[in-house]
C-alpha cells in the first residue's frame, strides 16, 4: 500500500464579540471583505452572523499549520479591531442569546433554516475540524471504523463550552448537546467498506434529502471536497498552541492506525453503544474523570490513558516531528482544559464580589486574552 500523505489541514470557527459589552456583535460585509484580502478563501462567513471561519492552507506538519493558523488568527483580529470587534475561540459564548442572532443571508444558510427550522436557530456554537490527507477511499473507510473510539479523547481535551447564556451548565462540551440536536450527526455508522458507506449516503442524495455528504455531520466523516478524512468533534481551543496540539495527535493516531494496518493489525472495533458512553463522559466531565478503557473493563483516570495513548503514538509523533504537542498533551490532561480555566475565572471574580453578568464577563475577558497568546 502506498504511504498516505497524511498531510493536515485545521478549520476553526470564531465568534466576534463587542469589545465594549463583551457581548456578541455581528461582523459586517466589509470586515469579511477586508480579510478576504488578505487570506482568499482561507476565511468565509459563518451561519450566524457573529461567526467567521478559517481555514489553514494543506500543511505537511504541525510547525507549516502553526505558522498559518497563527497568520490566520492575527489577520482576523486586526481586521476585528477596526469594527469594534475581538474574536474568541470558545465553543460557546459565556452569555450572549442564541435568539438575538440571525442568520447570514446566505441560500446556504437559508436552506439550512428551512430544512431544519428550530433546531438552526440555536446553533451558536463553534468548533474546530481537522482534515487529515488520506487518498484511499478504501483506507479511509477502513479508519473511518477505527478513528471513532479515540473521539472521546480528543473531545474531553478540547472541552470549552461551559457556559450557555449565562449558566453553568454543568458539562464541560454544552455545543456537542446543542449540535446533537441536528439530524445526521453523532458518531458515524460502522459501514464495512466505502461502497457501504456510498450506498447509505446515495439514497439521501436521490430522494433530493441532502445534495451531497456535505451536510452529513458526523464527528468524524470522509471529506466531500478534499481527499481527507475530517475530525469533527472537537470544541474550538481559545489557545493556538492547544488547537496545534489536538491536529497533531488526530494525524499521529490516523498514522498509527495505518501502520496498523500495513502489519497486518487493526485496532479493534468496539460497539457504538460503548463508545457513546464515552462520547458523554467526556463531554460532561472533560478531562476530570476518567473514560472506559474497555479492554481493561475499567474506568481509567484521564491523565494515566493520556500517557498510554502518547506512548502508543511516539513512533507516530517521531515520524511526523511533533514530539513537543505530545508533551502538551500530557499538560493538558494534567492542568486541565479551557472549560476548567473558564469556571476558574468565574470562582475568582466571584469571590471578589463580581455578580454574574460581571464574572461573565471577566471569562469574556479572559477568552479574549487566550485568542491573542503565542500571536
Amino acid at each position: 500500500m502506498e504511504r498516505p500523505e497524511f498531510t493536515m489541514g485545521i478549520e476553526e470557527e470564531y465568534l466576534l464579540v463587542d469589545r465594549d459589552s463583551r457581548a456578541l456583535g455581528v461582523a459586517p460585509e466589509d470586515f469579511i471583505e477586508d480579510c478576504r484580502a488578505d487570506l482568499q478563501d482561507q476565511v468565509s462567513p459563518e451561519y450566524k452572523q457573529c461567526q467567521v471561519e478559517i481555514g489553514t492552507k494543506v500543511c505537511r506538519n504541525v510547525a507549516e499549520a502553526r505558522d498559518d493558523l497563527r497568520r490566520l488568527r492575527s489577520t482576523i483580529s486586526r481586521h476585528a479591531a477596526r469594527y469594534g470587534l475581538a474574536p474568541i475561540a470558545a465553543s460557546c459564548h459565556p452569555f450572549s442569546d442564541w435568539k438575538h442572532q440571525h442568520h447570514t443571508d446566505k441560500e446556504r444558510y437559508r436552506g439550512l433554516e428551512r430544512d431544519l427550522a428550530g433546531v438552526a436557530r440555536r446553533l451558536l456554537i463553534c468548533g474546530c475540524h481537522v482534515h487529515i490527507g488520506i487518498g484511499d477511499n478504501a483506507l479511509r473507510s477502513d479508519l473511518l471504523r477505527q478513528m471513532p473510539y479515540f473521539l472521546p479523547h480528543l473531545l474531553a481535551l478540547s472541552t470549552s463550552s461551559p457556559f450557555w447564556q449565562g449558566e453553568d451548565t454543568g458539562l464541560a462540551s454544552y455545543r456537542i448537546s446543542v449540535f446533537d440536536n441536528l439530524p445526521r450527526t453523532g458518531l458515524p455508522p460502522d459501514y464495512q467498506s466505502w461502497a457501504e458507506l456510498q450506498r447509505s449516503v446515495g439514497v439521501l442524495v436521490d430522494l433530493g434529502i441532502i445534495e451531497d455528504s456535505s451536510k452529513i455531520w458526523w464527528d468524524i466523516r470522509p471529506s466531500n471536497r478534499y481527499p481527507t478524512l475530517e475530525t469533527r468533534i472537537m470544541d474550538v481551543s481559545p489557545r493556538a498552541v492547544d488547537a496545534l496540539t489536538l491536529a497533531a495527535v488526530t494525524q499521529c493516531l490516523m498514522r498509527m492506525l495505518w501502520r496498523l494496518r500495513i502489519r497486518n493489525q487493526r485496532w479493534r472495533i468496539y460497539d457504538r453503544f460503548l463508545v457513546g458512553e464515552n462520547r458523554w463522559r467526556a463531554q460532561r466531565y472533560g478531562v476530570t474523570e476518567g473514560l472506559i478503557d474497555f479492554g481493561a473493563n475499567t474506568i481509567v483516570p484521564f491523565p494515566q490513558l493520556m500517557a498510554e495513548l502518547v506512548e502508543m503514538i511516539a513512533e507516530d509523533a517521531e515520524a511526523l516531528d511533533c514530539r513537543d504537542e505530545m508533551v502538551r498533551v500530557l499538560s493538558i490532561a494534567t492542568d486541565g482544559t479551557s472549560a476548567q480555566r473558564q469556571r476558574a475565572v468565574v470562582a475568582e471574580a466571584t469571590a471578589a464580589g463580581a455578580d454574574q453578568d460581571q464574572a461573565m464577563t471577566a471569562v469574556v475577558d479572559h477568552l479574549i486574552e487566550e485568542f491573542h497568546q503565542d500571536l
